[in-house]
Formats: structure tokens, C-alpha cells, sequence
């Protein structure tokens, strides 16, 4: 009986600068093949190996759960059938590592300022559109045309100086963003207006410059609209870094640099199409308390710290009626421009009727969107036959204009 021949084939190891070759059946295992290179090199026990052969791991060991290596598939072949093996041999790397540093580095506690491999996917589809679910799954994303394409966060390091240890963090900062570019109500300013920024982004609360100047004036920089849309920046933290500013404020601040794609000095056009987006942004709110939707456990309203501006403590405990809420709406949004309008010396009565009557007809336009999850509003008070060849931006940028005008006529 003629015996099978065995085909040699030989191997090269390489571990820590150091080379030996030796033969080795074409058919070796795995295990077998690591314990070759253990004893060819003379590597301890306590080291863990793998061995890499053509960019590819052929085998390796791994750790137990008490402590020891194994070897995963002992009965698989180390070189697999049709790899070409050069007649020089097959070069192989070791690669080792001690299993007490493994040990140690299992046990570790993770840095909760570095992100994971899952944090990281997360960051990785908020670029790509899908963002934190603060607002819950239904309304926790931007329009996919109409929205802040780019949210960037102010870096610690940019701040100047070393923050303290009381400062949020950049990551805090960026969650921030996302909460206000996924707000229903500025979600639906933007939808509506068919309005696309470039980047929504945290000022620098220490180095920014323009914020500098301001204060050199005597005024305070809260935010900056850059070429009509290109970007926004918004003042997010406190002037002492311990924290962030409410979050109403922010929004109100980037409903007004919002408006400035349009309009970019403070004049009555502007406040007027200010005015008339922040009655859409309550309104919005306002239209989920009427529908009776929850988000973790409470109104959107109340998220947004806007719910003393839609409902009074006078509208006692039932829920007013639509009518009650836009004139809730419409009396705090007056009031709210009453104030800004006065630092540029205009008088809110020169805004105030085109604001009132843009939440009446917004009102009606809403009548059959119980939720506010209805299609978008057509904006104005124009009728569609009238303005059928202009988008809902110009269509909205007329009303205003025309709200504009007759008030001055009044006057």
C-alpha cells in the first residue's frame, strides 16, 4: 500500500524584528501553526498571538473568561486551499500582546468625553439628515429640502482659555443644535418659506469678534446671520460658561436671524415678517396642545419653555379653543416686539395689525390640521389664483410688503 505524500510547504515567522523559517505541512491547522510559531520564536505562554499572513489574519488566539487564551477553530486550515504559496515561502507575521494588558484594558472605564463606535454611527447619520430624538421619533428630523444643512459646535479649545470644569461640554452644545434645527415650529418657518441655511453654528463665546465689537457699543451680539442664510451663529452659552442659555430665547434669537434671509436691516418689513414667523413657530405648538400630543411625557410646548405665551393661568384648567390660543399668540408676540422694536425706535403699532391679521388667516389656513401634521400652510392672505406663479416664499415676502404698506396708510 503506497502511503499518501504530505506536501511541505515553508514559513517564514516574524515577530518583534526577529525571523526564524521552518517547514510545515500545506494542510497545518490553525492551532497547530501558532504553536509552531510559539515554539520556533520561543514566545512565553502568557502572551496571546496572531498570525497575519497576505494582509489576513490566518489565526489568533483569544482570551477566556478566566484569564486564559484559546484558539478559535483549532481543526481549520491555516493556509486554505488555492492560496498560491510563493516558493520562497510564506512570509508570516506574529503579532503578540501581553494578557495582562488585556485584562487591564477590559477592565478600564471608558472616557465619557470620548465618543464609541456607536456614537460615532449616531454623529454619522446626523450629518446624513437623521438627528437626536429629543422631539421624539415623529418630529425629531428637518425637512429633507428645506433645513440647516450643516450644524457646527464651538470646540472647547476655541474658547480662549481653558474652560472650567463647570462648562458643557462641546458635545451638550451639539445635542443643543439639533434640538433647535428638529423644533417643529422653526422646522415648519423653514418648510413653509422654503428656506435652506448653510450651517447653523455656536458663536465662539469668548474670541468671537463681531460679539466684541457689539459690546464695545454698549450692546449685546446674541447672534449673526452671514450672507442671507449662508450661516447662522447663535450665542448658546451664558456669559460665565457655566451653562447654556434658555432654550426660548435661543429659538426666538434664531427665528430673528432666520427672518434676516430676507431683510437685513431692522426696519418695518423686517419686524413685520419677524413678527409673522414667530406666530407660526407658537402656532405650531400650539396646534399639538389642541391635538392632544405627547412627546416623553409633555407637550412640545412645554419643551420649548413657550407655554406662558400660548396658553394664560386666565384660560383656566380646559384647553381654550383655537380662537383663544392665536389671540394668546398674537397679544404675546406684540408684546415680545414691543420690547425689541423699542432699542431701534419704532413703535410696535406700525407691525402690529399685518402680525394680528397674518395669525388670523393662519388660523383658518390650519382649520382642518387638528395635529399639526398636516401639509404645509400657504402663507399671506393672497389667494392662490392671484399669486399662482410664485413660490410660498415670495408669496409670504408679498404679504408682508402689503400688511406694510396699509399700515402706513393708516398712519
Amino acid at each position: 500500500i503506497k502511503s499518501k505524500r504530505i506536501e511541505m510547504n515553508t514559513v517564514k515567522f516574524s515577530f518583534k524584528g526577529r525571523s526564524e523559517t521552518v517547514t510545515a505541512p500545506e494542510s497545518i491547522s490553525s492551532s497547530a501553526l501558532l504553536a509552531l510559531a510559539r515554539k520556533s520564536l520561543q514566545i512565553d505562554d502568557d502572551i496571546v498571538l496572531k498570525l497575519i499572513f497576505k494582509g489576513k489574519t490566518i489565526a489568533q488566539q483569544n482570551i477566556t473568561t478566566n484569564g486564559s487564551s484559546a484558539t478559535d477553530e483549532d481543526s481549520k486550515r491555516a493556509f486554505p486551499e488555492g492560496v498560491k504559496i510563493p516558493k520562497s515561502g510564506a512570509k508570516v507575521i506574529v503579532m503578540g500582546t501581553m494578557t495582562s494588558g488585556i485584562a487591564t484594558l477590559n477592565s478600564m472605564r471608558s472616557d465619557p468625553l470620548m465618543r464609541g463606535f456607536d456614537e460615532e454611527k449616531l454623529v454619522s447619520k446626523a450629518k446624513n439628515g437623521t438627528m437626536s430624538t429629543f422631539w421624539g421619533p415623529k418630529l425629531g428630523s428637518q425637512h429633507p429640502k428645506y433645513k440647516f444643512c450643516r450644524l457646527e459646535e464651538c470646540k472647547d479649545a476655541s474658547f480662549g482659555t481653558r474652560p472650567t470644569s463647570s462648562t458643557p461640554h462641546a458635545f451638550e452644545a451639539r445635542r443643543l443644535l439639533e434640538q433647535l434645527a428638529t423644533d417643529p415650529g422653526v422646522v415648519q418657518v423653514l418648510t413653509s418659506r422654503e428656506l435652506v441655511v448653510g450651517c447653523l453654528g455656536e458663536m465662539d463665546p469668548i474670541d468671537d469678534r463681531l460679539m466684541q465689537k457689539k459690546k464695545e457699543e454698549g450692546a449685546c451680539l446674541l447672534g449673526y446671520n452671514t450672507n442671507h442664510g449662508l450661516r447662522i451663529d447663535i450665542k448658546l452659552r451664558t456669559d460665565d460658561l457655566n451653562g447654556f442659555r434658555p432654550y426660548n430665547e435661543l429659538a426666538s434669537t434664531l427665528i430673528h436671524e432666520v427672518s434676516h434671509n430676507w431683510v437685513s436691516e431692522h426696519d418695518v418689513l423686517f419686524w413685520t415678517n419677524y413678527g409673522q414667523m414667530r406666530v407660526e413657530y407658537l402656532w405650531k405648538h400650539a396646534c399639538y396642545i389642541l391635538g392632544g400630543l405627547f412627546v416623553n411625557g409633555k407637550r412640545t410646548a412645554s419643551l420649548a419653555g413657550i407655554m406662558d405665551m400660548i396658553v394664560f393661568p386666565s384660560d383656566g384648567k380646559d384647553t381654550p379653543t383655537k380662537p383663544k390660543l392665536m389671540d394668546n399668540i398674537c397679544q404675546s408676540v406684540v408684546k415680545e416686539l414691543a420690547g425689541e422694536m423699542m432699542q431701534h425706535r419704532l413703535p410696535v403699532q406700525l407691525v402690529a395689525p399685518a402680525v394680528i391679521g397674518f395669525g388670523k388667516d393662519l388660523m383658518v389656513e390650519t382649520k382642518d390640521d387638528n395635529i399639526g401634521i398636516g401639509k404645509g400652510q400657504r402663507l399671506g392672505t393672497v389667494s392662490d389664483d392671484e399669486n399662482s406663479g410664485l413660490s410660498a416664499r415670495e408669496r409670504a415676502l408679498a404679504a408682508a410688503e402689503k400688511r406694510a404698506r396699509e399700515a402706513k396708510e393708516e398712519k
